[in-house]
C-alpha cells in the first residue's frame, strides 16, 4: 500500500496528541500522583508471564516500544495514556516491582489480562486477587498515607466475565441479566475497598459494546456488530452507573467516576469506518490467526512459522487482534474520553 497524505495525518496526529496529552497533566506532575491499575487486558501493561503470555509474543508491541512488553496491543493501552495525561510515567506492573528500581513511584499495575471480576478462563489473578497484592503493600507501608492521598484508581473489568459466562453457557442469552447483578454485587465491594484503603479518586469504565469486538463480527464478515450483545453491555453499563452513584451517596463524595468506554468505541469506529475496507464498518482487526478459532495473532507452528496475517500500516485499523484495539484505536478512545479526565485531578 503506497503511503498516502491520509496515512502521515494519522503519524501526525497521533504525535501530537500524545505530547498535548503529557502537556495537560504536565502541571499535575508536581503533587507525584499514583495511578493504581486493577482489571483485564485492556489496561494490563506486563503482568502475564513471559513464558506464556500471547502479549509478550511478536508481533505484539510492534509499533510501541517496538518488541512486544507484555500489552495486549500493537503498542499502547489505556493505562499509558491515562498516565500521560496525569503527566506521570506509566506505573510498573506488579510483577516486575522487584525488578525495577524505584519501582512504587508512580504506582503500580496490578491488572492481568483474560480476567474479571469473578473467576474467568483465564487462570491468572481476578480483581479480588488484585486488590489483595494492593493491600499488602500498603499494610507492608510501600505506599504511605501521603502516597495515597495522591492517588487515582483506574479499573477496566467485567468483559471477560461475560466471555466466560457466553463460553459456559452455549450462548445463552436468557440469564445474562442476573449475571450482571452478580457481576456488580462483587464490583461494588471490591471498589468499595480500593477506596477504603485510601485511593482518592477512581476511575471505573464502562463496558464496550461487546458485540462489536471482532470475535463476535468475524461470522458476519466484520459486517455487522451483534446487538443482543451490544444490549447486554448498555445493561450493565446502567447498573454499573446506579452502584457508582449509590456509593458516592454514602458520604456524598465524588471519589468514583466513569468512563465512557462504549460510547468511545462508537466514536473511534465512526471515524475509522470511512478508512476501512468496504463492509468492514471498521471492526476487521489488523492481526489474526489463519484459521478462525484455531490459530490467532502470534500463532506459530513447531518450525516457528507464522500462522497468523498481519495489516501493512497497523495504524490503519481500529482493533489490533480479535479482542483488542490498536494504539491507534485507544489513542482515538482517549481523545473521546480527555473531556471527563479532568474529574480525577478535582
Amino acid at each position: 500500500m503506497p503511503f498516502s497524505f491520509f496515512h502521515l495525518l494519522c503519524y501526525i496526529t497521533i504525535i501530537f496528541a500524545e505530547v498535548d496529552a503529557v502537556n495537560e497533566g504536565a502541571s499535575k506532575s508536581k503533587s507525584k500522583l499514583r495511578l493504581f491499575v486493577f482489571g483485564d487486558s485492556y489496561v494490563d501493561t506486563g503482568n502475564w508471564r513471559k513464558s506464556i503470555g500471547s502479549s509478550w509474543k511478536e508481533p505484539y508491541g510492534i509499533t510501541f516500544p517496538g518488541k512486544p512488553s507484555g500489552r495486549f496491543s500493537d503498542g499502547r493501552v489505556l493505562t499509558d495514556y491515562i498516565a500521560s495525561y496525569l503527566g506521570i510515567r506509566t506505573p510498573i506492573a506488579y510483577k516486575w516491582r522487584k525488578e525495577v528500581k524505584r519501582s512504587k513511584e508512580y504506582g503500580m499495575n496490578f491488572a492481568y489480562g483474560g480476567t474479571g471480576v469473578l473467576d474467568t478462563l483465564a487462570n491468572q489473578p481476578n480483581m479480588t486477587t488484585q486488590i489483595d497484592f494492593f493491600q499488602r503493600l500498603v499494610e507492608q507501608k510501600v505506599y504511605g498515607k501521603q502516597d495515597l492521598d495522591n492517588s487515582v484508581g483506574l479499573i477496566s473489568v467485567a468483559g471477560n466475565d461475560y466471555a466466560t459466562y457466553l463460553a459456559r453457557n452455549t450462548h445463552n442469552l436468557q440469564k445474562l441479566g442476573d449475571f450482571t447483578k452478580k457481576i456488580m454485587d462483587q464490583l461494588e465491594i471490591n471498589i468499595d475497598r480500593i477506596r477504603g484503603l485510601g485511593v482518592k479518586r477512581i476511575a471505573v469504565t464502562l463496558i464496550e459494546p461487546m458485540g462489536c469486538i471482532p470475535l463476535q463480527a468475524a461470522s458476519s464478515s466484520y459486517s455487522n456488530c451483534t446487538q443482543a450483545l451490544n444490549l447486554g453491555s448498555k445493561f450493565h453499563n446502567q447498573m454499573l452507573n446506579q452502584s457508582l452513584q449509590n456509593l458516592n451517596a454514602k458520604d456524598n463524595s465524588t471519589v468514583f467516576i466513569t468512563l465512557d468506554l462504549y460510547d468511545a468505541f462508537f466514536s473511534a469506529l465512526n471515524k475509522f469506518t470511512t478508512h476501512a475496507p468496504a463492509g468492514s464498518l471498521g471492526l476487521k482487526p489488523c492481526c489474526e490467526g489463519k484459521e478462525m478459532g484455531k490459530y490467532y495473532c502470534g500463532s506459530v507452528d513447531k518450525s516457528g512459522a507464522k500462522l497468523y496475517t498481519i495489516c501493512e500500516n497497523p495504524n490503519l485499523p481500529f482493533f489490533w487482534d480479535t479482542l483488542h484495539p490498536s494504539q491507534n484505536g485507544w489513542h482515538s478512545i482517549f481523545s473521546s474520553l480527555r473531556s471527563s479526565l479532568h474529574k480525577l485531578t478535582t
